[in-house]
Parts: C-alpha cells; sequence; structure tokens
C-alpha cells in the first residue's frame, strides 16, 4: 500500500509561492534545457564523427586558429584539463594538431588540420536543422542566448 500525502489548505495555497518548488528552480530548467537540446544535436553530429563538446572546440577553432589551449579552454569556458582529452581525441581523429607554440614552448597551439577545415562544410547544415527540430525562428534563440549570456555573466561577477 502506498502512503498518499496530503495538503492543508494552507500548504495549497502557499504552494503557488513554494521557493523551493522543483519547476521554478532556474537551475533545474536549466539542466533539463541542456540536456535536452544537446541531446538534439546527438543525431546531426554522430555522422561527423564529432560528439557535442569536440564540437564546440570545432566550432571555436573554425572561427580563430591557431588558439593556445588556455585560450581554447577560456573560449569554451572549460579547464585546460577537461579540454586536453576532447583535443587528443580530435587529433586522434585528424582533425587538430597540436604543436608547441613557436613564440612560448610552453604553450600548446592547436591548429586545424585540412580534414578538420573540410568539416565546416558539413557542420554548416547542423544550425538549421536543430532550428526545424525545435520549430522556432532564429530570433527566438537569439534572445534566449542573449538572456543566458546575461546570467552567465551575473552568475560570473558573484564566484
Amino acid at each position: 500500500m502506498t502512503k498518499t500525502r496530503t495538503r492543508s489548505p494552507e500548504s495549497a495555497a502557499g504552494a503557488a509561492t513554494d521557493l523551493l518548488a522543483l519547476d521554478r528552480q532556474v537551475c533545474f530548467a536549466l539542466a533539463v534545457a541542456s540536456r535536452t537540446v544537446i541531446s538534439l544535436y546527438r543525431p546531426l553530429l554522430e555522422p561527423m564523427g564529432l560528439t557535442h563538446p569536440q564540437y564546440l572546440v570545432m566550432l571555436a577553432l573554425w572561427e580563430a586558429e591557431p588558439l593556445r589551449v588556455n585560450e581554447l579552454a577560456d573560449r569554451l569556458s572549460l579547464e585546460p584539463a577537461t579540454l586536453s582529452p576532447l583535443l587528443k581525441r580530435l587529433e586522434t581523429g585528424g582533425l587538430v594538431a597540436r604543436r608547441r607554440d613557436p613564440h612560448d614552448e610552453r604553450a600548446v597551439a592547436v591548429t586545424l588540420t585540412p580534414a578538420g577545415r573540410r568539416l565546416r562544410a558539413s557542420a554548416e547544415q547542423i544550425p538549421p536543422a536543430v532550428l526545424a527540430r525545435l520549430g522556432m525562428e532564429l530570433g527566438e534563440l537569439e534572445e534566449l542566448r542573449d538572456r543566458l549570456t546575461t546570467v552567465i555573466e551575473a552568475a560570473r561577477r558573484v564566484e
């Protein structure tokens, strides 16, 4: 026999303003949105041989290269130690090359290989496919991205 919880009238009325209600939590909405949206990318990235984190690395490198590992980590908001295994897998896959920076032997620079550059053409199909899967307009997603960027910046100021 299962035990059911009942609410008193006072607690039922207070539920609308319960600050600890799961569906009122920004962290919960962000976590679910992140997992759900990233899962939309998986079938689009699989034919390219990329995971979502690897795709983010490639996006950064398609914008600018070479990038030192610490510059790439900053752009992606990752720790260099987290980024290293991603880079190793991309290098093994023939998409990037890591070399000592000739201007600073302590730093490692990451560049795209010709195969990594060619992969960009396939990746150009991903944003429109994600828009179609979400059934949203580009402007809506850009507004959401801008609002999330504001939240990220606010949270970083607290750190």
